[in-house]
């Protein structure tokens, strides 16, 4: 008798080891977030705007050390940390020369590729996340995650002088809506060209809660000029046509957007 009761256990025991392994259906996946994937110094703009117009800033404005021209940079960085890296916040933080290491490491990563498993990932210990390495050594992230000028000469970029029509924004609304719903993010090349009121890249992660209706659609955004919180694009399926938030760099409203970094020669 006493045999059968502390089988009873023993099996009672091993049914609930088991269930604890089991996938959870409900668990979250591993999302974006604002506060610890994306970096904590900003990009800077040449040009100075004043009402959506761009103008050359005065020699006296200009400084050396500034870091410009790498809003393409950061987007893609932010990408490639969140689907490469792994951090260990109790390890031994690295010395500049293996940091540096490392982060190349992550960037000759193409930014298309599905993630990494755990396993696989590039290690960053000491440090909680993205943002608070970023914080602490700027320095060397900036210095290793890519330079700004080849990227004007990207191969996609052309796509914006002779991609205006509403169609083919329709399609890149269609793949934003679809890289979201299989958990992956977006990069998007914002252009008003031939206007130059906007020539810049943002990292959209998620939609935004609510909104006034089926009509309109508000996405949220990394935008490496302003590290403080997320910006909002907008589609409006009446226009079919993306807008962007304005703040001290755009004056805000129509944008075209170009999907960048989702595969080869994008």
């Amino acid at each position: 008798m006493m045999v059968g009761v502390n089988c009873e256990r023993v099996i009672a025991l091993l049914v609930l080891v088991v269930v604890a392994h089991l996938p959870n259906a409900d668990a979250a996946p591993n999302k974006f977030h604002y506060a610890r994937d994306t970096f904590a110094f900003a990009n800077v703009t040449v040009f100075k705007y004043y009402r959506g117009i761009a103008f050359l800033r005065s020699p006296a404005e200009k400084d050396r050390t500034l870091y410009t021209r790498r809003c393409f940079v950061m987007t893609r960085a932010a990408l490639q940390f969140y689907k490469f890296a792994r951090f260990d916040p109790n390890g031994q933080p690295l010395d500049d020369r293996e940091l540096a290491r490392r982060i190349r490491a992550v960037m000759r990563l193409a930014p298309w590729r599905a993630p990494l498993p755990d396993t696989e990932r590039v290690i960053f210990p000491g440090y909680a996340n993205l943002h608070q390495m970023s914080r602490t050594r700027t320095k060397v992230l900036q210095r290793n995650i890519g330079l700004g000028w080849p990227t004007y000469m990207r191969i996609g970029n052309f796509r914006m002088f002779f991609q205006h029509d509403r169609g083919y924004q329709e399609k890149t609304h269609a793949n934003l809506n679809a890289a979201l719903d299989r958990g992956d993010l977006f990069i998007g090349y914002l252009s008003t060209f031939p206007s130059l009121a906007i020539n810049h890249s943002v990292l959209v992660y998620a939609r935004k809660p609510g909104g006034p209706g089926n009509d309109i659609e508000h996405y949220l955004a990394y935008d490496p000029n302003h590290p403080d919180g997320a910006r909002e694009l907008i589609w409006s399926a009446k226009d079919r046509a993306f807008a962007y938030q304005k703040d001290s760099d755009f004056i805000g409203g129509f944008v075209r957007v170009y999907q960048i970094y989702g595969k080869l020669l994008q």
